[in-house]
C-alpha cells in the first residue's frame, strides 16, 4: 500500500506544519508498514532553505517517503536542504523498488513558472526506467502536475502541458498502472492515455471547485478543510484501487 500526499506547502507558519505534522503521524501510527510515502509536490511555500530544513523534520517517517518538486519548490534548495544532495538545477528524479511494483517520480517543475511539463532529459530518464522494468512489474509514474484537463479552470491554465511523449510511452508500456499527481489541491480521479490518472488532495488547503465559487468568486480555497491524503492498493493482479482520507489536524 502507498499514501500519497501533496501540496504540504512548509512556510513557516504553525499552520501549514500542524497541517503535515497532523498527517505524517497519522501514517506513522498505522499498525503496518507502508511500502512508500508520496509527497508529489509544492513542499517549501517560497523556496527558501529554511522552510525545507523544517520540511525534512516534519517529512520524516518510519515508512520510506519519495518527493517530487513543484511549481512552488527550487530545485537547488530543494536538494541542498531537503535531500542533503549537492546543489543543482537539474531535475529531480527518482525511482523506487517497492516490491512487487516500480515508483518513478517525475520532475515536472518548470523553474520560474507555475505550469509544468516533462523535459527531454526526465523522459529519457523515465524512458531508461520503463525499458529496465520487467513488463510483468507495474511501474506508478508521479510527478506534480497533471498532464490532462481537470475542469477547473484555474489549475486547468497550469497544468502539465506538452505531454505527447508521455501519452506515447504509456502506450509503449502496458504495465504502466497509473499516473499520480497533486498540484490541484483537490481530490479526485480520471484518465490520461488510457491510464488512471489519481490526484491527491492538498494539505494545505482544499480547492473550490467552480460550482462552489458562486458565493466566494475570488476566494479559489477553503483554508478550514482538514488536510487529506490518499492511500492506493496495488494489487496481485496488477488493479489499483484508492482510497481518500482526510485527517483532523
Amino acid at each position: 500500500m502507498i499514501a500519497h500526499v501533496s501540496d504540504v506547502h512548509i512556510d513557516g507558519t504553525e499552520r501549514s506544519a500542524e497541517r503535515t505534522r497532523a498527517v505524517m503521524s497519522y501514517l506513522d501510527g498505522l499498525p503496518f508498514a507502508l511500502d512508500a510515502v508520496l509527497v508529489t509536490g509544492d513542499i517549501a511555500d517560497h523556496g527558501r532553505p529554511e522552510e525545507y530544513e523544517l520540511a525534512r523534520d516534519l517529512l520524516a517517517s518510519r515508512h520510506p517517503v519519495m518527493v517530487c518538486p513543484g511549481n512552488h519548490d527550487d530545485r537547488a534548495a530543494f536538494r541542498e536542504f531537503l535531500l542533503r544532495q549537492a546543489p543543482s538545477k537539474e531535475p529531480i528524479n527518482q525511482v523506487r523498488d517497492v516490491g512487487g511494483a516500480v515508483i518513478a517520480l517525475c520532475d515536472s517543475s518548470i523553474p520560474g513558472a507555475d505550469d509544468g511539463l516533462l523535459d527531454d532529459q526526465t523522459l529519457d530518464w523515465l524512458t531508461h526506467v520503463l525499458a529496465e522494468t520487467p513488463h510483468t512489474t507495474p511501474v506508478l509514474v508521479g510527478f506534480h502536475h497533471p498532464p490532462t484537463l481537470l475542469h477547473e479552470p484555474f489549475v486547468d491554465g497550469i497544468r502539465q502541458f506538452r505531454t505527447e511523449r508521455l501519452a506515447a510511452l504509456a502506450e509503449r508500456h502496458p504495465n504502466l498502472a497509473a499516473f499520480l499527481c497533486g498540484h490541484a489541491h483537490t481530490a479526485a480521479a480520471t484518465t490520461f492515455a488510457g491510464r488512471p490518472l489519481l490526484v491527491a488532495p492538498g494539505v494545505v488547503s482544499t480547492l473550490r471547485l467552480p460550482w462552489e465559487r458562486r458565493a466566494h468568486p475570488e476566494d479559489h480555497v477553503h483554508l478550514d478543510q482538514p488536510p487529506a491524503l490518499a492511500f492506493h492498493v496495488l494489487d496481485d493482479t496488477g488493479r489499483l484501487t484508492t482510497h481518500y482520507r482526510t485527517v483532523l489536524a
